[in-house]
This record gives structure tokens, C-alpha cells and sequence, in this order.
């Protein structure tokens, strides 16, 4: 196992092939990370290999996963299933848990599953129909997408990043082992931490990804160095405690380093004119602007708790 990704970026062969879709993108994404020992190094890794943001996000993504469920196993796509039609907050959730004679019954739809088409087990979110009262006792399962009862209904692409499927699923009475739950409230120790491991692990892939285009276009030495110094950050910040607020404070700060950073490859992208790759960054950049709004209450809310008493 390597424990150098960063030094990885810096001098590894900046040409990949061409990539069009998950059945190309996974057997690479496997092939980059399996000599990585943590989630992040293979983000990193697997982020400097591809050869767009999609397959970036995508192998963010994945280690997001892997960090969040240590278990997953290494050869299938995963995803987390949590959305549903009036949002992902605990009261939101409508899909149900219900006992059965040695194990579970899950039934319900999830609206927005990433990956969906492709993903081979998918980790959903559910309500404990037994445990819940005021407040929904969220768990978490795992289900094979090949489940008697599980139906995928592929999406429409985005206009972002549209090689990146997604889908829209739905649990008809799904049979469940006792053991394809998960140990825990899956709302505190799954769910809700996951943005904060998701930001982590997409954040640095995404810029890995832009390290190598860096190299391959030539771009200043100094922006690289910087964006160098913004992925041992982030690699540290996988370290930290993911639910501490003083962690929450300093990856706002990290990803304000890190937006500056892309702000400031704006330039360089658009002197490489008509590169195609170039162009695609173009189409693909709003991405690095979804969910900033819950990224600001959460600074906010870790800010409250850091205030002292009185």
C-alpha cells in the first residue's frame, strides 16, 4: 500500500484515455485506488485519473462511501439512498422498516439515488416503523439492487456532468436478512454526517482531477503548489473528528481556499481556447456549486456551538 497520493499527482503521466461512461469508468477507478490504504488517498488517486469531472465526482463519491461504510465491499458501485419526494430531513423519510420472521421487510421510494442504474447495493435510509414515535428512528440497509421487489427508474441526465447517472427507486415489500442493517441510528451516524465526508472526498478528487489538467496544459507553477497545499489540507481534515464543530469551521474555510483556487484557474481554462477538455470543465463547473446552502448552515450551526455559554 502507497501513503504518498500528493506526491502521486506531482509526478505521474498526465495523459489518460478518453472515458465515456460508468461500464469505462469503474474497472479504472478499481485499477487507481486498489494500491491506496484510506478512502481519501483514493479520491485523490482516482480523482488525478480521470479524464473529467464526472468520473472525479463519481470516484469521490465512492470513497465518500468507503470512508462512511468501511465494509463496502471493493467490487461494486454503491450509493446512498436518502431523498425522497418532500426532502432528506428525518420527517421527510417515508420509507418504512418493519419486522418479519428473521429479519426485514423495506418498503417506500427513494426520488434521487446517484449512481442508481449502475449501483449493484445500495445503503437506504429508513424509518424503524417499531421505533419511531415523535421522532423518526431512522436505520440504515443494505439492498442489492437486484433485490425481488427493487425497481430503478433511470433519470433524464443532467445538464451537468451528464455522464454521471442517476435514479429514481422504489422498495415493493423487499425481504431483508436480519443482518443488512446497519448497527446505530442512521440518521446521526450515516446520514447526517455524510455531507461533511462527501464535501471531503469529492472536493479533493475534483481538484486532483484539475492538478492533472494543470500539468497537462502547462499551467503556472505556483497555482499547482497551492492547489497541492489545499489537498494535504483536506487530507488532514479527513482525519479529524467528522462531527466536531472546530471540523465543520475549518472545512469551510478549506473549501473557500479551495473555491479560490478554481476561481482563479478560470484564466487558464479559457486560454486553452478550444480544448475539449476545457470546454467540458466549462459545462461541468456548477457542480462545485451545489449544496452551498446547506454547507452554510452547517458553519453556522458549528459556529453556535463553539460560542461560549453566557
Amino acid at each position: 500500500m502507497r501513503d504518498d497520493p500528493i506526491g502521486y499527482l506531482l509526478k505521474s503521466a498526465t495523459a489518460v484515455p478518453e472515458c465515456a461512461e460508468v461500464a469505462a469508468w469503474w474497472p479504472r477507478h478499481r485499477a487507481a485506488s486498489a494500491s491506496w490504504r484510506n478512502p481519501m488517498d483514493r479520491a485523490i488517486v482516482a480523482g488525478f485519473c480521470a479524464d473529467r469531472v464526472g468520473w472525479a465526482f463519481a470516484s469521490g463519491y465512492q470513497a465518500a462511501l468507503h470512508a462512511l461504510f468501511p465494509g463496502a465491499p471493493e467490487d461494486r458501485i454503491a450509493a446512498l439512498c436518502v431523498t425522497e419526494a418532500e426532502g432528506n430531513s428525518p420527517r421527510a423519510i417515508k420509507s418504512a422498516l418493519r419486522r418479519r420472521e428473521g429479519g426485514w421487510i423495506l418498503s417506500g421510494a427513494k426520488r434521487w439515488t446517484t449512481l442508481g442504474p449502475d449501483g449493484a447495493l445500495f445503503y437506504v435510509a429508513a424509518r424503524d416503523e417499531a421505533a419511531s414515535r415523535e421522532r423518526a428512528a431512522l436505520r440504515v440497509a443494505r439492498v442489492a439492487s437486484n433485490a425481488p421487489g427493487v425497481r430503478i427508474e433511470p433519470m433524464p441526465a443532467t445538464r451537468f456532468v451528464p455522464e454521471v447517472p442517476h435514479a429514481r427507486l422504489a422498495f415493493d415489500e423487499v425481504a431483508l436478512d436480519e443482518d443488512a442493517l446497519l448497527p446505530g441510528d442512521g440518521y446521526d451516524e450515516y446520514v447526517k454526517p455524510f455531507r461533511t465526508v462527501e464535501d471531503l472526498h469529492v472536493h479533493a478528487a475534483i481538484m486532483a482531477y484539475v492538478v492533472r489538467e494543470a500539468r497537462r496544459l502547462g499551467w503556472p507553477q505556483a497555482w499547482i503548489e497551492r492547489a497541492a497545499a489545499h489537498l494535504h489540507a483536506l487530507r488532514a481534515l479527513a482525519g479529524e473528528e467528522r462531527s466536531a464543530p472546530a471540523t465543520h469551521v475549518a472545512l469551510a474555510g478549506a473549501l473557500a481556499l479551495g473555491d479560490e483556487l478554481l476561481r482563479a484557474a478560470d484564466a487558464h481554462w479559457e486560454s486553452a481556447g478550444a480544448d475539449a477538455v476545457a470546454a467540458r470543465w466549462r459545462r461541468d463547473r456548477p457542480l462545485l456549486e451545489v449544496a452551498g446552502s446547506a454547507r452554510a448552515r452547517r458553519v453556522a450551526r458549528a459556529w453556535e456551538r463553539l460560542r461560549p455559554p453566557g
